[in-house]
């Protein structure tokens, strides 16, 4: 009998009823710009959807152009909860939520577990959410896919780029990068980093450090990855939670960026 890996943030994070997040979702969505991008990767927030949840939407929504492509998603985040050396796999075979089962694909877990900074760790994932909060949205606008969710600990670029190469695949391939932006800044010094880091992501410049992104390591991995396969990257939202639904003395950043092979008019930071 296969293992479950049971939902650790739903109501706390995002509804737990499925009937509440399917309307929260579809309400994000619905209000999310319409974007002409196709993309490979996507770097995506994972805070609360009540403080994220619209920048999230910015770039899940272009998968509605691609959903028919897309069958398994790799999914790679920060470690929150728990110290850990190098990148851990779960050993459960199928992740739930509120919305149902996905299940993991067991053959590229085993292809990227034979690799030395990869390891089998549940406790890791067990409570982590920037994986997690992910999933509702796939599972709303895909049908048929798996998950590879990896995450992301003391580890090198070398390590986890090596990783996005072994599961790079084709257009049947989605990598979601997760992560927020910078942490508890007053709200106009948040901007000001925050509009730093967009730039060197749509530079391709591994500047990135973990004051700027809690998902600093993969995304610098993206970068060397991205510049291989000549892919394009593009700012599709950028805020913090001062924004939407927080106070802005201390606020958390949050962007959305689509990678991809085809050129888009560019944003290059917040809005004005």
């Amino acid at each position: 009998m296969a293992t479950i890996r049971t939902p650790a943030v739903a109501g706390l994070f995002y509804p737990a009823n499925p009937q509440c997040l399917l309307e929260n979702i579809g309400c994000l969505l619905s209000s999310a710009q319409v974007s002409r991008c196709l993309p490979k990767v996507l770097i995506v927030p994972h805070a609360g959807y009540i403080y994220s949840g619209v920048v999230a939407a910015s770039a899940y929504v272009t998968l509605k152009l691609i959903a028919e492509c897309v069958r398994r998603v790799v999914l790679l985040g920060p470690a929150h909860r728990t110290f850990l050396h190098g990148l851990a796999l779960p050993r459960e075979a199928i992740f739930a939520t509120p919305l149902g089962q996905v299940r993991v694909d067991a053959t590229a877990a085993e292809k990227i577990a034979r690799l030395p900074q990869v390891s089998i760790n549940s406790s890791v994932h067990a409570l982590e959410h920037s994986l997690e909060v992910q999933l509702p949205f796939l599972q709303y606008l895909l049908e048929d896919f798996s998950i590879l969710p990896v995450v992301v600990g003391r580890a090198s670029v070398d390590e986890v780029s090596g990783v996005l190469d072994c599961v790079w695949g084709g257009e049947e391939t989605l990598i979601i990068i997760s992560s927020d932006l910078s942490h508890y800044l007053p709200y106009a010094a948040a901007q000001r980093e925050d509009n730093k880091t967009a730039a060197s992501i749509l530079e391709l410049h591994q500047e990135i450090d973990h004051t700027h992104a809690c998902g600093a390591t993969p995304i610098n991995a993206l970068m060397a990855v991205a510049r291989k396969h000549c892919l394009i990257p593009h700012l599709l939202d950028l805020r913090n939670s001062g924004d939407t639904a927080g106070s802005t003395d201390r606020v958390v950043g949050y962007g959305a960026f689509a990678f991809m092979s085809q050129d888009v008019p560019k944003r290059t930071g917040y809005a004005s």
